[in-house]
């Protein structure tokens, strides 16, 4: 990964953008592209559409990667300064007890501590139990005047960690779910204006509100209404200890990117999702996704009167905490996978099951 996309990727990470809160990583996304986009909005959730146009008549593309995380919200301030808090999104309490957030308040950010109990104060049989959201506190530091001052009910809290790389390839942080996807569809729109354009209008859809019922990917898709549409997300690796791969599939970072196949995903686009990789001599691996899936091809794929989606991600391991893990070449990967995909689309696509067109069908 060139340094340049190295960098845009980290801070990218380390700008918080909790669910409903997304508008400084939306900014750095429309500062990177103000070039090489032909034009760029922002709709009234908060979503930013960059387009590309098409140099023919091919089918439009709307790639879609959501910009919000996880985090916490403050629902109250006690006498003595300390902070309750809820979770905004799927955040696992167990992981919470001492870790170092932010508090983003109207006057800047304030560093905060997870409070417990220490061991020592803790009954033998609550050792053996996770202590529940709203038995936590969150420690400012500061006496409760100050607290009150700078401090207000519904002030969103993200975890205090950033980016690092580590490993070969392998990279660690908050929010890889899902603001790698944001690079991902950054780079897209980059590498296939480079290429010259696709045939169809392409739409890089950075969106909001995921992580509480992909609500940004639902508006998105319905205001852009493209020909196609495709999620990128991060999926669970299964490559570490612990995890059953006969209940849960096995994916391996560094395996490539993740193509899902379920009656989410539309099967022309599958199959042409996995001919992209193989034109490309990318590796690549297939997910199993029997129900719908929990990403914004949810959405897409429901809108209007359907819209054909496909689903693309990266194997991630301990999603949803403050050390998620992917491996960079997986991203790069990605970007080659997802822009042949686009390129390879002309007026002759179809992806109506069943009505596409085979070698019998033209011989009648």
């Amino acid at each position: 990964m060139e340094k340049a996309d190295r960098l845009y990727l980290k801070s990218l990470l380390e700008t918080p953008s909790p669910t409903g809160c997304e508008t400084s990583v939306a900014a750095l996304v429309r500062e990177r592209l103000a070039e090489s986009a032909t034009e760029i909005q922002t709709n009234v959730m908060g979503s930013v559409h960059a387009s590309l146009e098409g140099c023919g008549s091919g089918p439009s593309v709307m790639l879609a990667a959501h910009m919000d995380e996880i985090g916490l919200m403050v629902h109250y301030i006690s006498d003595d300064g300390f902070l309750s808090v809820s979770a905004v999104g799927g955040v696992d309490a167990a992981i919470l007890p001492g870790l170092r957030v932010d508090v983003h308040t109207q006057s800047g950010v304030l560093r905060g501590v997870v409070g417990r109990k220490p061991i020592h104060l803790i009954k033998a049989d609550e050792r053996k139990t996770v202590t529940p959201i709203d038995q936590l506190v969150i420690d400012l530091g500061l006496p409760a005047k100050k607290v009150k001052k700078l401090v207000r009910v519904g002030d969103e809290i993200t975890f205090g960690v950033g980016f690092e790389r580590f490993g070969k390839n392998m990279a660690v942080s908050r929010a890889f779910d899902d603001k790698c996807g944001v690079w991902v569809g950054t780079r897209v729109l980059e590498t296939l204006k480079a290429a010259g354009q696709a045939k169809g209008d392409f739409v890089f859809a950075a969106t909001v509100q995921e992580e509480i019922g992909v609500r940004g990917g639902e508006t998105s898709a319905f205001g852009v209404h493209p020909d196609v549409g495709l999620a990128f997300d991060v999926t669970h690796a299964t490559d570490y200890p612990g995890i059953e791969q006969a209940k849960f599939g096995k994916i391996v970072c560094g395996e490539g990117p993740v193509i899902a196949r379920g009656p989410n995903i539309n099967p022309l686009v599958f199959q042409r999702l996995v001919a992209a990789a193989e034109a490309e001599g990318i590796p690549y691996q297939i997910e199993a996704e029997p129900g719908v899936t929990g990403t914004d091809a949810r959405a897409i794929q429901m809108q209007h009167g359907g819209i054909p989606t496909g689903l693309v991600s990266v194997p991630l391991r301990y999603m949803h905490t403050p050390t998620e893990v992917i491996c960079l070449t997986d991203l790069e990967n990605t970007v080659k996978l997802i822009t042949r995909f686009v390129l390879d689309l002309d007026e002759t696509a179809c992806f109506v099951p069943g009505m596409e067109e085979t070698p019998d069908k033209k011989g009648k």
